[in-house]
This record gives structure tokens, C-alpha cells and sequence, in this order.
């Protein structure tokens, strides 16, 4: 185990309980991918464990899209999040000052990895990006980067054209969400559409963690239905954040505790990191610069 995560499992996690100085509660922000309430079921366990270890009221905040988190997150309205690296991007270009990294999904294959995935319905008799031309692509949400800022970068490369409705699919649209894009592609209301996946283990299962493999879970679809038409390069897995201002002993218990989550409970595990992981693993500021500059490519 990581010395880091070790010495603070020593003297925090594993501590008794005691009410943090400083804060009266503490607001734990949840990005969006499938639908609130399943969002809010998944990370329940995750919200009572906070409360016990902190002795505050620990809320769970589920806007309906990214931006919302960051926006708590910058306001300081919500103080702990899950990010994805185009969500931090934003948030550190929006102010630098405001949260920091401090761990990171493990897949279980030991790496820190994901994929934006393409895919369409078998029926649609599409099966690969040459097969979308003039078709309906979705987007999930303006703030992801694998349901957007990766796809919309790395797509255009592969297929010589803008992702302006028209140029070379006939639209792009924004669903909503992860969930929402695979609901759609599955119902024939987009013809194709992009979703994330860590890459490891089955088709058939949605692979080992990942969108996917959550819709797969809550009985949304039949992978057998879908087709992968397209994978990006390797993308670097978002960070858990705090905001900078809180406590340093809250800090401290906070990382503590997501750093120990698999092994103290691996069923809640499951649903904080949607889907199966070594767990996480200490992150820093360094390991999004490649992000925060496609970015800002992107904002210009």
C-alpha cells in the first residue's frame, strides 16, 4: 500500500469518530452519468460514513449536470467532489485557488486510465465512424471529456471534418449525459454516440467499471444490442477534489476514508466508483496539465 494512504489510514480513518472544528456540515457533489436518484442511492453509503467520521451532517448534492458541481465547488457550496479531468480542468482555469486533487481511480488493472468508447446499435448496421456519415451523433455533456471534450478533439482526426452538424454527421446533439447517450443510442434515437469505459474485461458486461458497465447493472441495456464503432487514446482519470479552504484535519479524514473505502467496504465501493477497482490512489495537479491545455485549446 501507498506509505501516503498508509499514514493516513494510521492516524485518521481508523480513529474514533470526532466532530470536525470548523465546518457545520459538509457537502459531498455527485457529477452526473445516470439519473439522481440512482446517483444518490449509489454514494448513500459513502454520505453516512462521512457523517460518522466527521460528526457533521453530510449531505449529497445531485445537479443535473456537470457544471452544477463546479459550480458548488467554486462557490463553495459543495466540498468534495469526483471529477472528471475536463471537470477539473475547468474548475482550475475558473480559479486555481479553489479545490485541490487528491486521489485517483485505480482500475484493476493497477492503472489510472479510461477511454472515451463510440458505439451504436446492431441494428443500425453501423459499425464504424465511416458508417456514421450524415447520421445523429450525441454528445453527453459539455463539461465531460470523454462525452466531449476527447471525442470532439480526437474524432475530427479521424474522419477530416468539424463536429458541426452538417459538416460530416448529419447532427450532433448534446443528450444530457452518459446515461442519457446510451439510452438513446439504444432506443434509436441517436444513431451513434460516445460513453466511457475503463477498457478491461468483457463487451458483453459493459467492461469491468464505466458508464457502461452501470447501465448494464441497472438493467438499462443488453451489451449484446450495442456495437463499438470507435476508442479514443488512453485519457487520465479525473481526481477527487476538496476545496482548498476547508480544515486540514478534515482534509486529512476525508482522504483517509475515500483511500480506505474498498477495503472497508467493498459493496459501497462498488457504487462510489461505479463499477470494480483497486480503489484509489493519491493524485496531484501535475497529472492534468495535458488536460487543462486541450482546454483550453477548446475555449479559444
Amino acid at each position: 500500500m501507498n506509505k501516503l494512504i498508509a499514514a493516513i489510514l494510521a492516524t485518521t480513518a481508523l480513529a474514533a469518530p470526532a466532530a470536525a472544528e470548523g465546518i457545520q456540515e459538509f457537502r459531498i457533489g455527485i457529477l452526473g452519468g445516470e439519473n439522481a436518484q440512482d446517483r444518490l442511492n449509489n454514494n448513500e453509503c459513502l454520505r453516512a460514513k462521512t457523517e460518522d467520521l466527521l460528526g457533521v451532517e453530510t449531505k449529497l448534492f445531485a445537479p443535473a449536470d456537470y457544471n452544477g458541481v463546479i459550480q458548488g465547488l467554486l462557490g463553495g457550496t459543495i466540498d468534495m467532489a469526483w471529477l472528471g479531468a475536463s471537470g477539473y480542468a475547468k474548475t482550475f482555469l475558473s480559479d486555481p485557488d479553489a479545490v485541490e486533487p487528491i486521489l485517483v481511480k485505480v482500475n484493476t488493472d493497477g492503472g489510472y486510465g479510461y477511454y472515451s468508447i463510440g458505439f451504436a446499435h446492431k441494428d443500425s448496421g453501423i459499425a464504424s465512424l465511416d458508417d456514421m456519415k450524415d447520421k445523429v451523433f450525441g454528445f453527453g455533456d459539455p463539461n465531460s471529456t470523454s462525452g466531449f471534450l476527447i471525442p470532439s478533439i480526437e474524432i475530427p482526426e479521424a474522419t477530416g471534418a468539424t463536429m458541426t452538424s452538417g459538416d460530416y454527421f448529419g447532427e450532433v446533439k448534446f443528450t444530457g449525459g452518459h446515461e442519457q447517450t446510451i439510452v438513446a443510442v439504444n432506443n434509436g434515437d441517436v444513431d451513434g454516440g460516445v460513453t466511457w469505459a475503463d477498457g478491461l474485461g468483457n463487451w458483453e458486461d459493459g467492461f469491468n467499471s464505466g458508464a457502461l458497465r452501470k447501465a448494464v447493472d441497472a438493467g438499462l441495456v443488453d451489451m449484446n444490442d450495442l456495437v463499438q464503432i470507435w476508442q479514443s487514446k488512453p485519457i487520465p482519470e479525473g481526481p477527487v477534489v476538496l476545496r482548498k479552504e476547508l480544515p486540514e484535519d478534515v482534509k486529512l479524514k476525508m482522504t483517509g476514508l475515500m483511500a480506505s473505502l474498498k477495503s472497508i467496504d467493498p459493496d459501497c465501493a462498488y457504487g462510489v466508483l461505479q463499477g470494480d477497482a483497486k480503489g484509489f490512489m493519491p493524485i496531484t495537479h501535475d497529472a492534468y496539465e495535458v488536460i487543462i491545455e486541450a482546454r483550453k485549446l477548446k475555449s479559444n
